[in-house]
């Protein structure tokens, strides 16, 4: 029962180290422990309602994954702490984005945004969501509308539970290339995802 976890393989348990954070947010998603790899878990994609897993929609493409989840709605206003996150990420000069994504380059070409939701698809909207999460990408700058999905009510398995995600505060997975946990952060993060991005990635003028 121990070792269950081995008997499909290896597990590896990375260090903190440039590319690996510590864990001193690890309390907000405990289902994703910082230096392992990236659990996956059942939502469904807002845009077509389509069942899917979440650790499924990454592509081995280099690119760095960071799996917002949502926080709860405060005074009517729809999970603030990741609207703020999300509008800080896409229009902030100092935001790891901008600063690291270069002129001309697809706006998720670097790092691919993606935010979880706990309501039911059917109760949001695709067209309400922050730009961010439907960038135009490729040559024909089509609009991407896979990045925004929902948990799935029907199956009667909840991500956030399954995951250990704090309801209230939320949080931000950081996913290296590899699929694995690079760090766990607050929504309202601001220096510390620019500290840790810095240390490895270069600067775009």
């Amino acid at each position: 029962m121990q070792g269950g976890r081995f008997t499909a393989g290896m597990a590896t348990q990375y260090r903190e180290s440039l590319l690996t954070g510590n864990s001193v947010n690890q309390g907000l998603a405990t289902g994703y422990p910082v230096g392992q790899r990236f659990h996956s878990g059942p939502v469904v994609r807002l845009a077509d309602a389509k069942p899917m897993q979440l650790g499924h929609v990454a592509r081995a493409d280099g690119r760095w994954r960071l799996y917002a989840f949502a926080d709860a709605s405060n005074g009517g206003i729809h999970a603030p702490r990741l609207r703020a996150l999300l509008d800080y990420l896409d229009n902030d000069p100092a935001s790891p984005v901008n600063r690291f994504t270069a002129a001309g380059q697809d706006r998720d070409s670097v790092f691919d945004i993606r935010a979880i939701f706990p309501e039911y698809h059917r109760d949001l909207s695709i067209e309400d969501m922050p730009s961010i999460l439907r960038p135009e990408v490729g040559s024909l700058r089509l609009r991407d509308y896979e990045k925004a999905f929902t948990s799935d009510h029907k199956l009667g398995v909840d991500i956030f539970d399954l995951r250990g995600i704090d309801r209230q505060q939320g949080s931000v997975v950081v996913v290296r290339p590899d699929q694995y946990v690079a760090q766990v952060l607050s929504l309202d993060a601001r220096e510390e995802f620019g500290q840790f991005f810095s240390g490895f990635l270069i600067e775009q003028a």
